[in-house]
């Protein structure tokens, strides 16, 4: 039924990014979803058997095409799209002088170019309705230094800032931009990031992905500039971050990010 409210979710396969398309359509959304692996066909399917449409798309957010690809499916629907959710985002693990360069490379476009991408398209196509919600995935990782993660904790450093200045913008076009920033969550992202052997590959020390997303998401719909997702110790741990020196947080988190 096209009298359904629209969202579009980036990096929703699974994760946090899946767990928001799951709130999005128990509360009647139908779902653009994309993801860079072809097990985004059966997340959809998942998501479907909750009442609503889900449109999945494959795409790589590495590359301008893979962006624009997909806002071009979005588009294609022909609906007013009331939410985007913009997910997708890698770590690498690992010294920055070991690193390979091109992975590196990549995260960014990920992280950073594939976001300012994507926020433009949804931007602009919002505005002129004056109406509409963004949520921008960044990472607790944004309020501080980030050793041996040397290059995803300032993209999502990025992000965060980039949420707060668009949404300072756009405070009177009826669109509005809340930022999200998730401690250490029970998905794959660490071992994707090639990250089992440290602090972060201890499922006992990651918060519960479900209710990361439902903070997100009641974030969002409260038009709150930004929240921390996680449980009462990630919260300190952000408020904690505003005052403490910044080399005292990168030895903190060196200590939980070298490989063991």
């Amino acid at each position: 039924m096209v009298n359904k409210k629209f969202v579009m979710i980036t990096g929703s396969t699974s994760g946090i990014g899946f767990e928001l398309a799951k709130l999005f359509a128990n509360d009647g959304y139908d779902v653009a979803m994309s993801g860079s692996s072809d097990n985004i066909y059966k997340s959809a399917k998942e998501i479907e058997k909750l009442g609503v449409e889900a449109y999945p798309f494959q795409a790589d957010a590495s590359t301008y095409e893979g962006v624009e690809e997909f806002w071009k499916f979005v588009k294609s629907k022909d609906r007013k799209l009331d939410s985007a959710v913009l997910n997708v985002g890698v770590s690498i693990g690992g010294s920055f002088l070991e690193n390979d360069l091109q992975e590196e490379l990549r995260l960014i476009d990920i992280n950073i170019t594939g976001t300012v991408h994507m926020a433009k398209r949804v931007v602009q196509d919002m505005v002129p309705n004056k109406d509409g919600d963004i949520l921008i995935v960044s990472s607790l990782s944004a309020t501080l230094p980030t050793p041996y993660e040397t290059v995803y904790g300032p993209s999502k450093a990025f992000g965060f800032m980039f949420a707060e200045a668009l949404r300072e913008e756009l405070k009177d076009t009826g669109v509005n931009v809340t930022a999200m920033l998730p401690g250490a969550t029970n998905t794959n992202f660490h071992h994707n990031a090639g990250m089992d052997n440290t602090y972060f590959g201890d499922e006992k020390n990651k918060n519960d992905k479900e209710l990361v997303a439902q903070q997100g998401y009641e974030a969002l719909k409260n038009k709150l500039d930004h929240v921390i997702c996680g449980d009462e110790d990630t919260k300190k741990e952000a408020e904690k971050n505003r005052t403490t020196p910044e080399e005292v947080k990168a030895a903190s988190h060196a200590k939980k990010a070298k490989p063991n």
